[in-house]
């Protein structure tokens, strides 16, 4: 519908510039109204053009008005205050709708062209040292939504995940793994204080330990290790610089661990034991991430990144276009001149080279894939990170709008009452066996990424219409029951005459969902276009509302007027459509039955 009056208007506007001989050519608002005494859409053309045509607003209106074309589903239009255009329905236009939902099906309000372009979407990209947690969850849910939202409204998407095998934290791993593999041998060594302590750590210690034996242990004594230096530890009344202080010692020191670690085991033990931690932790993530309903077209290796010298490559392209330079025995990005606070070191004196240095060479290999349009899904805690990889990627491309940033704000746990924990903290995987799937996406979705979200498991769990998503998915269900029961009846649904005879759909509570219905590819749209799967999550609520208000009042199953229960089908019918069109996008399910049953 709104599509139709935007045509209307383009071709007013066009017969108005021929008349005037302009060409003032501004973008055409058309919104639906808030108030139904203005009608049901309303635009502000005519404010936007008083100015190129020097004409008062009102007097621009009402020449559009004469040129407006005439539409069998607009019963009138007006011009209100300082020269805003409202269009007011026909019934028909509205009733229209359910035809349109019913022959689309799954493609109402879609467009799968991929004619909006291409973008590369990285989200999650958890770094495979342990289970992700409840705040990798949120930014899980967002980012699929989010891709599922593009390629609705005609994007060509990939999805990436990227895994940050490369760095410090795999050997903190590591070596976290031959400490509890050492203990099972009577070697007990104290952990380090940064190290990995929790039990998954010891799952796969144990698991090398079937199938390696001892062949994995150091061939000098382990013990010998503790000669090093005493590990720093903060007293218990330190101050805070004193903290900071015993906590950089702690670094320090594990760093020195690792480093006699490498040396005692050899570079083949190291690997196996190394390689063994990813695989373990990578499988766990894999495993969370297919329960929770996220997929990626594609996982990319840090370590093979580099390991091919594509690091390399991506600096020496820079050192070309005089976008590096050497000092103080590193190499340097000149990202201050791009908007960075500072220039960056892509690689340290010693020759090791940072995380942003590997960062920047991922992202130039996204874009030398073909992906000119990058979106990466971060936790907010990145925020400063954010001009700097901006700065490079403008200097590399001589683009502003290459990449898009979208930070996810943290989560807590409204209730900590859960049957199921994996040690001392509450992982994704936790929450989605305690809430489940569907609950535990919705509630993620429920608020804007932008702002904190505290989540209710006890709410997210409960089987009562309080849940939202159980109000949502309570909605389909109740659709499905009334064609149950038309079957039971031994009855048939008529579609066909349900659209000759849909003029009968003229109750507040039909119109209610008609016009429901009608906005819903504006909604996607808007979500889409705004990267907020939330917008879709208050239009579903909103739905459902229309669905059970009309249910609990009317009845749909009229024995004596075969006409009126065609019509009410077929809309009821179309709304189950719409609930599963949007749930999907959302990546939560349309389930037929639910633990409530009730009749019609």
């Amino acid at each position: 519908m709104k599509a139709h009056l935007h045509d209307l208007l383009r071709a007013a506007l066009d017969a108005l510039q021929a008349e005037a001989g302009t060409d003032a050519a501004p973008a055409i608002q058309l919104d639906a109204t808030k108030d139904a005494k203005f009608g049901d859409f309303q635009t502000n053309l005519a404010l936007q053009l008083a100015k190129p045509l020097g004409l008062p607003p009102r007097a621009v209106a009402e020449k559009l008005l004469q040129k407006l074309p005439a539409s069998a589903q607009v019963a009138k239009v007006e011009i209100a205050g300082p020269g805003f255009i409202n269009f007011f329905l026909n019934k028909s236009a509205f009733q229209a709708v359910v035809a349109e939902v019913l022959k689309q099906g799954a493609d109402y309000g879609v467009d799968r062209s991929g004619k909006a372009g291409r973008i590369m979407v990285e989200f999650v990209s958890a770094n495979p040292t342990g289970p992700m947690h409840v705040g990798h969850g949120r930014g899980a849910a967002y980012g699929d939504s989010i891709c599922n939202l593009l390629s609705a409204t005609g994007w060509t998407v990939w999805r990436e995940y990227y895994i940050n095998d490369a760095g410090r934290q795999v050997d903190v791993l590591t070596v976290s793994v031959l400490l509890r593999y050492l203990e099972l041998f009577g070697k007990t060594l104290a952990m380090p204080k940064r190290c990995y302590p929790a039990d998954y750590i010891k799952v796969t210690a144990k698991k090398l330990q079937d199938s390696h034996g001892d062949g994995l242990k150091p061939v000098n004594d382990p013990l010998d290790w503790h000669e090093i230096e005493t590990e720093p530890v903060a007293g218990e009344n330190a101050t805070d610089r004193e903290k900071e202080t015993a906590k950089l010692g702690q670094e320090a020191y594990l760093d020195r661990v690792i480093s006699l670690a490498k040396v005692n085991l050899g570079e083949s033990r190291w690997e196996q034991i190394r390689q063994a931690a990813l695989d373990d932790q990578l499988g766990a993530i894999r495993k969370t991430l297919s329960d929770f309903n996220v997929g990626f077209d594609q996982w990319s290796s840090e370590a093979e990144l580099v390991k091919s010298g594509f690091v390399e490559k991506a600096i020496a392209r820079l050192r070309e276009q005089g976008l590096v330079y050497d000092k103080d025995g590193a190499v340097w990005m000149k990202t201050e001149a791009y908007g960075d606070e500072k220039d960056r070191v892509l690689v340290k004196a010693d020759g090791a080279a940072t995380y942003f240095c590997n960062d920047l060479a991922y992202h130039v290999d996204k874009l030398d894939r073909g992906w000119n349009l990058l979106m990466d899904v971060w936790g907010a805690d990145h925020h400063g990170y954010i001009a700097r990889v901006r700065a490079a990627i403008e200097a590399l491309t001589g683009r502003k709008d290459a990449l898009n940033v979208q930070l996810i704000q943290f989560v807590t746990l409204s209730s900590g009452r859960m049957g199921k924990r994996s040690g001392n903290f509450v992982t994704l995987q936790d929450l989605i066996d305690e809430a489940g799937t569907d609950a535990t996406r919705f509630f993620y979705l429920m608020r804007g990424h932008e702002q904190h979200l505290e989540f209710d498991i006890d709410l997210a769990r409960s089987q009562t219409t309080d849940n939202p998503v159980y109000y949502v998915q309570y909605a389909h269900a109740r659709i499905c029951r009334v064609f149950d029961q038309l079957a039971e009846k031994g009855g048939k649904f008529d579609p066909a005459a349900g659209i000759a005879a849909l003029q009968r759909l003229d109750n507040e509570h039909e119109k209610a969902l008609l016009t429901l219905l009608n906005r819903y590819p504006e909604t996607l749209r808007k979500a889409a276009a705004e990267f907020t799967p939330h917008t879709l999550v208050f239009f579903l609520k909103d739905l459902a509302e229309g669905l059970h208000s009309y249910y609990n009042i009317h009845r749909f199953l009229v024995d004596d007027d075969a006409e009126l229960q065609n019509a009410r089908l077929a809309l009821i019918s179309a709304v189950g459509q719409v609930l599963r069109n949007a749930l999907g996008l959302l990546g939560v399910s349309a389930p037929e039955k639910m633990y409530r049953e009730e009749t019609t």
